[in-house]
C-alpha cells in the first residue's frame, strides 16, 4: 500500500470574533491558503487531483459546497474539484484523513486537506435555525437531551471530579503557553499573514485563575464552565499538501511527516466531548507506536474538562499536551480547527526533531477524531 506524507501545511492566524478576519469570506480565506500552500511548494495547482475541505455551517456565506468555490476564489484550474466535509468540529481532521486514504489507496496521488470557518459571518449554531436537527427519534432515544455541548461540558467536569479553579488553572496555561510560543516565533513559518493581520488575536496576556474567578458560569447557574475556559469563538483556514513518498520526489518536494494512522469513534452523544479518550487507544492500536513513545499531543480544547479528562485516561505526560497553548488561547474556528491544529503539530515536531506527534478532536453528537504522524527524518 502506498504511504501517504504531508509536505506542507499552512494556516491563517486565528481572528477572534468580530476582528480581523470579520470581513473575509470564507471563499476568499480559504483561498489564501491555497495560494500559499502553491507558492511554499512551488507546485502547479494542476497536480491537485481533489481539495477536500472540512466546514461546519453550511450555510450562507459556508453553504454549496464551500470547498469547491475555495478552489475557484483561488485561480485554480476549473478543472480541479472540490468537496466539503462536516464531521463537527472534526471536519477538517477528517478532510485530512480523508486525503491520506485517498492516496493510500492509489486512486489520487496529490490531494489539499483542509478546512475553514467564519463564526463572526456565520454564527455558530446558524444551521439549526431554521430546523432541528435531530429528529424525534435520537431525541425520544436520549430522553429529550438537548446535546448542548455546554452542558456535556459540565457533564465530564463533574464526571471526573474537576473544581472550577482547576479547570482556570488549566485556561490560565493555556494562555502562558500561546503567549510564550508567539513570543518565541513558533508560529511565524506557519501563518500566512491576511492583510494586517499577523498573529492570532485570541491570546489574552495576563490571565490569572482570580481574573477568570469573576466570570459566570455560562449553561449551569452553579456550574464550572464559562467564557474564560471555553474556546474561543474565532474566523480562520488552514491547509495541508497530501501525497507519497514517489510523487513529492517527482514533485522535488521533502516530506515533513508520514501520515501513520487515523481513527474516529462514536462515543455517547450524552456526555458526548469523551471520544478522544478511545480515539486516542484506537489509533495507537493500528500501529506499534505506545503512547510513552508520542513527543507531543494536540488534543482540542473545546472545554478545559476535555483535555484534562483525556489526560486523566490516557496517563500522558501533561509537559506534552497542548505545548504550545490551545483553542481556549488560540481559538476554535470549528471547520479548520482540525487543520489548524495539524498545521501547528507538523511544524511543533519539524522545529524539535519529535519523532511521532498525536491529534485528536472532540465533536458534536458524540464522536471524535485522532491521528499519528510520524516526523520523516
Amino acid at each position: 500500500m502506498p504511504e501517504a506524507v504531508i509536505v506542507e501545511a499552512v494556516r491563517t492566524p486565528v481572528g477572534r470574533r468580530n476582528g480581523g478576519l470579520s470581513d473575509q469570506h470564507a471563499a476568499d480565506l480559504s483561498a489564501v491558503v491555497l495560494t500559499a500552500l502553491a507558492e511554499r511548494t512551488g507546485i502547479d495547482p494542476a497536480v491537485v487531483d481533489d481539495v477536500v475541505w472540512g466546514c461546519v455551517s453550511q450555510v450562507g456565506d459556508q453553504s454549496s459546497n464551500i470547498g469547491r468555490y475555495a478552489v475557484l476564489a483561488a485561480g485554480w484550474p476549473e478543472t480541479i474539484p472540490g468537496t466539503t466535509v462536516n464531521r463537527a468540529c472534526g471536519s477538517s481532521q477528517q478532510a485530512l484523513d480523508f486525503a491520506a486514504q485517498a492516496v493510500m489507496s492509489g486512486q489520487q496521488d496529490v490531494v489539499v486537506a483542509g478546512g475553514v470557518e467564519v463564526m463572526s459571518r456565520v454564527p455558530l449554531g446558524s444551521p439549526r435555525a431554521t430546523g432541528m436537527p435531530y429528529g424525534p427519534k435520537v431525541l425520544a432515544r436520549y430522553h429529550g437531551f438537548s446535546f448542548d455541548q455546554g452542558v456535556s461540558a459540565e457533564k465530564i467536569a463533574q464526571k471526573w471530579g474537576f473544581s472550577r479553579t482547576r479547570l482556570d488553572e488549566f485556561a490560565t496555561l493555556s494562555h502562558e503557553r500561546a503567549a510564550a510560543a508567539q513570543d518565541a516565533g513558533a508560529f511565524d513559518a506557519q501563518i500566512v499573514p491576511v492583510g494586517s493581520v499577523t498573529a492570532d488575536e485570541g491570546v489574552r496576556r495576563g490571565t490569572t485563575v482570580e481574573r477568570l474567578a469573576g466570570l459566570k458560569p455560562a449553561f449551569l447557574d452553579d456550574g464550572v464552565i464559562h467564557a474564560g475556559n471555553s474556546s474561543q469563538i474565532s474566523d480562520g483556514a488552514a491547509a495541508l499538501l497530501v501525497t507519497t513518498p514517489e510523487k513529492a520526489r517527482e514533485l522535488g518536494l521533502t516530506p515533513i511527516v508520514r501520515y501513520r494512522a487515523g481513527a474516529v469513534v462514536g462515543a455517547d452523544p450524552v456526555l458526548m466531548l469523551s471520544g478522544p479518550i478511545p480515539a486516542t487507544e484506537r489509533v495507537l492500536a493500528k500501529t506499534d507506536v505506545r503512547l510513552s513513545e508520542v513527543g507531543v499531543f494536540e488534543v482540542n480544547e473545546a472545554f478545559a474538562p476535555v483535555p484534562l479528562a483525556w489526560l486523566a485516561e490516557t496517563g500522558a505526560d501533561p509537559a506534552l499536551l497542548n505545548p504550545l497553548g490551545g483553542a481556549i488561547a488560540l481559538g476554535h474556528p470549528l471547520g479548520a480547527s482540525g487543520a489548524v491544529l495539524a498545521t501547528r503539530l507538523v511544524h511543533h515536531m519539524r522545529e524539535h526533531g519529535i519523532r511521532h506527534g498525536l491529534q485528536t478532536m472532540c465533536e458534536g453528537g458524540g464522536t471524535a477524531n485522532a491521528t499519528l504522524l510520524e516526523l520523516t527524518s
